[in-house]
């Protein structure tokens, strides 16, 4: 993949994210402004005025000088200093994706590398040669220090880095792979350290598997409605066109196209004697479609921030000047990754509500109780609600805002930081308890559909019944459950939901 720097795309980025491997470079037209900034901050470093990061010490050492011959030693002091990393290692697919972001950010011609520092970053992509990095570590304020000095360090050949699976010294990474460290010259460790990539990665992969969920919610939502034979009428155009919302027309357009044709529904058309169905069917509009224009909002931000340059100091091309300034605060980043949450939180909470209404036989308009069809001697889908509601629980907790928490560092010169690297790696988490979420209301309501036999879904929404019968068949009476409650996840997270209900026309990501 070839990225241009200040123009990658959502699409191109949720490509590299689930790609698993292969080359990514930037296009060759940056070179020059890359190097024309190199150039200035080699001529800072031989010079005799101060400049932050090129002949200074850092952050409140900003006052100590440092001698032109001492720069790639200062450099490398830095890098391998805040190697202070704990915890769990990133996924490799959010390592590879930081990476690319750190290629663009570069690329801007504001950081001062030289062009050797991009080309190792693009080799160790082609390669496979990822960095191991801890994932704690970083508050995401004067950028996200601990994780990226990390990846810093397998450039130059220390700290470690995964080949083929397997953690090994990074030197002799490098050397199986014919790659030689490199030695960073001014700026250069202070420019790979400092900026948000990190916490914009797992917050990027975050956003794309969000919006696979939204997507998906939307099905179940519409297959739970014909399960329990609720209305369309709540769906119908002019409603939502009244209020306005983007998200919630188009949610709402969906679920009738999905619905269209369904026995189901025009068998309870006329005499049914309910009035209105609970929320969690009836509100579906307007609570999924706030979720999507919440997470549209953060694509926004997110693609944004991808392509921004947020190290310190930064070279400013129009008058040569370094200056210092605080594009590595990772503060956007930390509210959309809260928005996220919300989202998240919220898409999980109604599609739990739902699966609640379809195995309670007071609610759900004549299925037998929690969808087996010999209550009693068979629990059916009783615990797997259960463990529905246990995982909507947590993603409350999860969902609490880490963007107002805030903690001084570095004796009080970092005053003021974004929490932005927590913030958006618990999101990983929270995705992956909303897949399960809905990969049983997936279960429940197909379950629910085949119940009432004397009459069929719609078209689309049985090819997305069939599709989940090729990994879980009907309950017919109570079996270990657990492996296909694991498939039916694994297949949400893959998209096969939304693509087999033929979902593609609804629900874009990008902006219009």
């Amino acid at each position: 993949m070839k990225l241009v720097p200040g123009g990658a795309t959502l699409s191109q980025l949720e490509s590299l994210y689930r790609s698993g491997g292969g080359p990514v470079t930037l296009d060759r037209s940056c070179r020059a402004v890359v190097e024309t900034a190199a150039q200035r901050v080699a001529e800072a470093a031989a010079g005799d005025a101060a400049v932050y990061g090129v002949n200074t010490g850092f952050g409140k050492l900003a006052s100590v000088r440092i001698a032109p011959e001492e720069t790639a030693h200062l450099q490398r002091n830095l890098v391998l200093s805040h190697c202070c990393g704990v915890g769990e290692a990133m996924p490799p697919e959010i390592v590879r994706l930081m990476m690319a972001l750190k290629l663009l950010s570069l690329g801007r011609g504001a950081s001062g590398v030289g062009w050797q520092t991009i080309v190792q970053i693009e080799t160790l992509i082609e390669k496979g040669l990822l960095p191991h990095i801890p994932a704690q570590g970083s508050v995401g304020a004067s950028g996200d220090l601990a994780p990226l000095a990390h990846m810093a360090a397998a450039l130059i050949g220390e700290g470690e880095i995964v080949l083929e699976g397997e953690v090994l010294p990074a030197r002799e990474a490098l050397q199986r792979a014919g790659v030689e460290p490199i030695e960073l010259g001014a700026k250069e460790g202070l420019a790979l350290i400092n900026g948000t990539q990190f916490s914009t990665a797992y917050a990027l992969a975050a956003l794309f598997d969000a919006w696979t969920c939204a997507r998906s919610a939307v099905v179940t939502g519409a297959l739970s409605t014909d399960a329990v034979m609720g209305s369309t009428a709540p769906f119908e155009e002019e409603i939502h066109t009244l209020r306005g919302h983007r998200g919630q027309i188009e949610v709402a357009a969906a679920l009738r196209d999905l619905m269209e044709g369904s026995q189901i529904r025009e068998s309870h058309r006329d005499g049914d004697s309910r009035v209105q169905d609970p929320y969690c069917i009836r509100c579906q509009p307007q609570v999924a479609g706030a979720c999507v224009d919440l997470l549209r909002q953060v694509a926004q931000t997110l693609e944004i921030e991808a392509n921004a340059v947020t190290d310190n100091p930064l070279v400013l091309t129009s008058t040569g000047t370094i200056v210092s300034g605080g594009n590595f605060h990772a503060e956007p980043v930390a509210f959309a990754a809260d928005q996220i949450a919300l989202a998240v939180a919220e898409l999980g909470a109604i599609a739990q509500r739902r699966i609640a209404v379809m195995v309670d036989p007071a609610l759900s308009h004549g299925l037998p109780a929690f969808l087996t069809p010999a209550p009693g001697l068979n629990s059916g889908y009783m615990i797997a609600e259960v463990t529905s509601a246990a995982l909507m629980s947590e993603n409350k907790h999860l969902a609490t805002p880490c963007s107002t928490d805030s903690t001084p560092t570095s004796a009080n010169q970092e005053d003021h930081v974004s929490m932005a690297a927590h913030g958006a790696r618990r999101l990983m988490q929270m995705t992956q308890n909303l897949s399960q979420i809905i990969a049983i209301e997936w279960l429940c309501a197909a379950q629910g559909i085949e119940l009432r036999s004397e009459a069929k879904s719609s078209p689309r929404l049985e090819a997305v019944i069939a599709s989940l019968r090729e990994d879980c068949p009907s309950l017919k009476e109570d079996r270990y459950m657990a492996p296909e409650l694991a498939r039916a996840a694994k297949r949400v997270r893959a998209g096969d939901l939304a693509r087999a209900a033929g979902i593609g026309g609804h629900l874009n990501l990008e902006p219009r």
